[in-house]
């Protein structure tokens, strides 16, 4: 709420240190992040629905190492598909698009 907003911003400026406890139990159980830096760009690109040529192509990657990221990120994040990876991640606070207004969409592209 504003209000308690406002008086974490005053206890703040005056030196004090503020925890909110809902974001600190969170915290504590949060779910630590088992993908390495590349491996999230694969898979925030892969969450715009990129095919694999694609995702190489933008990431500069051949496509077997792209398919081998993929393999690796749904082994690690126990996923079955990407779209189930990209939901992990993103629930899990570990994947965010620049765009936040992005986030939780998943664009699929027409195969012409």
């Amino acid at each position: 709420p504003a209000g308690e907003l406002a008086e974490c911003v005053r206890r703040v400026a005056a030196g004090e240190r503020v925890i909110d406890a809902e974001l600190a139990v969170a915290a504590l159980h949060a779910r630590e992040n088992p993908l390495t830096a590349r491996e999230l760009e694969v898979l925030k690109v892969a969450a715009e629905g990129e095919p694999v040529n694609e995702i190489a192509k933008r990431l500069f990657l051949s496509g077997g190492t792209v398919r081998n990221y993929l393999s690796r990120i749904l082994a690690k994040m126990g996923a079955r598909t990407r779209v189930e990876a990209v939901t992990i991640a993103q629930e899990a606070g570990w994947l965010w698009p620049e765009d936040a207004s992005r986030i939780g969409l998943i664009r699929y592209r027409s195969r012409a």
